[in-house]
Formats: structure tokens, sequence, C-alpha cells
């Protein structure tokens, strides 16, 4: 049965509110060399250039402002591939709290040492996100700590969707909209502003063919179990849970698949076009425009969110330099 993780645009507002000059407005770039592939009017949201590097210090900082003193004294506890660990970190250091990550082997190490700079803890533990929220979840059953959730949370949602926000202020028009999806905290957050504004207007998740239950379990009508392969885009990689399913059920128009030498094309792409730094994860829409999963879109306003740029820079020359990892 689905859970009704109900979260409504005045949520998102009162996000945006709470987050307002604790995180960068990011920029809502123009790509004439995209247009030139697609046909469309196409746009980036830079969340790359977030000040963590990621779209998901937002949905952080939305979770914990709310929290109480007493709350926040317990310290707070995640699991994470390493970007919602950076949001966390940056999140605990502004409310003067301590925050502990669970993050799986093979987290790239910009990532973790991203978040010690910023004061977390940070535990290594399990192959795979999966791995590390089950080790996380049974240390919050023995210790007394405060769960932050990197998705599964509506005020996390809620930060996630001012993304959206942003996007719709600048650009009222834009007809489409591509969203990486790892634990869908980012596409539901996004779907609930877009849908509030224009309910015509598309939303559509990418992932890649490595690690793709949302795109199965969409088809599924229901949560399917789906094996993971290795993947560039450890960022999306893991399993996922209601909340949010059944918001992206409600409001997601599609969601489409990538292949791995497509997310490494987009990262090189990126870097060649726009002098971007843009990690696996965050290149997922620019590959599907890219590969033309979406079919003709000439003619169409179209908003890709680079949701982050935390690469390590050894996977990065490779990806640049076309070798295989």
């Amino acid at each position: 049965m689905m859970c009704m993780c109900e979260v409504a645009l005045h949520d998102v507002v009162r996000a945006a509110a709470v987050i307002r000059g604790l995180v960068r407005r990011t920029p809502l770039e123009a790509s004439p060399p995209l247009d030139a592939v697609t046909g469309a009017t196409t746009f980036l949201k830079l969340e790359n250039l977030q000040v963590t590097g990621s779209f998901k210090v937002r949905g952080a900082l939305s979770c914990v402002a709310s929290l109480d003193p007493g709350q926040r004294e317990l310290g707070l506890l995640a699991a994470s591939s390493g970007n919602h660990a950076q949001g966390l970190a940056y999140a605990a250091r502004h409310f003067a709290c301590r925050a502990t990550v669970f993050v799986p082997e093979g987290t790239p190490k910009v990532k973790l040492d991203n978040c010690r700079r910023l004061g977390a803890s940070i535990v290594i533990a399990g192959r795979d996100y999966d791995e590390a929220q089950a080790r996380a979840a049974a240390h919050a059953r023995t210790t007394p700590v405060t769960w932050v959730h990197g998705f599964a949370d509506p005020r996390v949602i809620a930060g996630q969707g001012t993304v959206a926000l942003e996007m719709l202020a600048e650009r009222p028009d834009l007809e489409i909209f591509l969203v990486p999806a790892g634990g869908g905290g980012l596409i539901a957050g996004v779907a609930t502003v877009v849908k509030a504004f224009n309910p015509q207007a598309k939303v559509i998740g990418v992932q890649s063919v490595a690690s793709a239950p949302w795109y199965h379990s969409f088809r599924a009508g229901k949560l399917v179990h789906v094996e993971l392969g290795p993947s560039i885009a450890e960022g999306l990689h893991g399993g996922i849970t209601d909340p949010p399913f059944g918001l992206v059920m409600r409001l997601v128009d599609d969601f489409v698949l990538v292949e791995e030498a497509e997310i490494a094309a987009a990262v090189r792409w990126l870097a060649l076009e726009h002098h971007l730094v843009v990690e696996p994860s965050g290149a997922v829409g620019v590959a599907a425009l890219l590969a033309g999963r979406l079919g003709p879109v000439t003619g169409r306003r179209v908003a890709v969110v680079i949701s982050g740029g935390n690469v390590d820079p050894a996977c990065l020359a490779a990806i640049l330099s076309g070798l295989p990892r």
C-alpha cells in the first residue's frame, strides 16, 4: 500500500523562506549548443554550482530547520552516497549540532573530504547505498539520535522543490523538465511545484540502465525489486521507497534510461560546450537529450536539472579522456 506523503506548493514556498540566504539561487543557463543538437530551446539549472556542489543541501536545511533544539542536540544521522552527507554536514554546522553519516564503500573521496571539512563524522558501511542505509538504521535503533532521511521525508522533498520554484520564477513558460532520479526526493519536489503551476508541463525522470528502479517501478505501478549493476552515476545508485513513490506516481509523467557510455559522453559534452564540471549523476538529463531518449523535442522549451558537480578528479580525468574507469 502506498503511503500518502503529501507535499504541496505551500510547503515548498515555506521551505524556500527557511533556506533563503543559506543556499545559492543557482543560474538557469540557456544552452545554444544543446539547442543546435535537439531543435529545442534548452536551459540548464546549475545545481553543480550550489554551496555544497549539489541540490541536496536544500532538503537537508529545510528538514534540520524544522527540528526542535532537543532533536538537534541529540545529533543528526543519515545514510548517503555523498551529496546528502555534505548537505547534512552543512546544515549541522549552521545549526551548531553534530552530524554522522553512513556512506557506502567507493563513495567519491571529494564528497568524503567535503563532509569532514564541514565537521561531519563519516562511517564507511556496506557495498552500496542500500547497505549503508540498513547499517545507519540499525545504529539509530540503539543510539539516541535524530534521523534525517535523504529523500523519504516531506520536509526534505519540499526543500528540493525549491529548485523548481527558482526555475519557474525565471521561465514560467518551460514545458519539459528533465530531472535525475535517485531516491526520488528531487523529482518529487520538482513535480509538486511544476504541476501546481502548469499541469500540462511534463516532468520526466532520468536513470541509468545500470540502476533503474524508478523506471521499472513506474511502469509496474508498484515498487519492484531491480538488480543494480555498477554505474559511474553512483549518486543515483540504490533502491527506492514510499514515500516518495506515491507522490511520484501521481505527479511525474515518465522515466527514461540512458547507458553508461551516454552519461560519460554528457559529462564530456558539458565540460567542452559549457566549461562545467558535472558529476555523472548530474549529467543524465543532458545524456537523455543528446541520445534522443525523449523523441522529437523540436520547438519545445526544455529545462534540465544539473543536480551536482562533486566528482573525483581521477574519475573526471578518465571520463574526459574517454578511458574506461
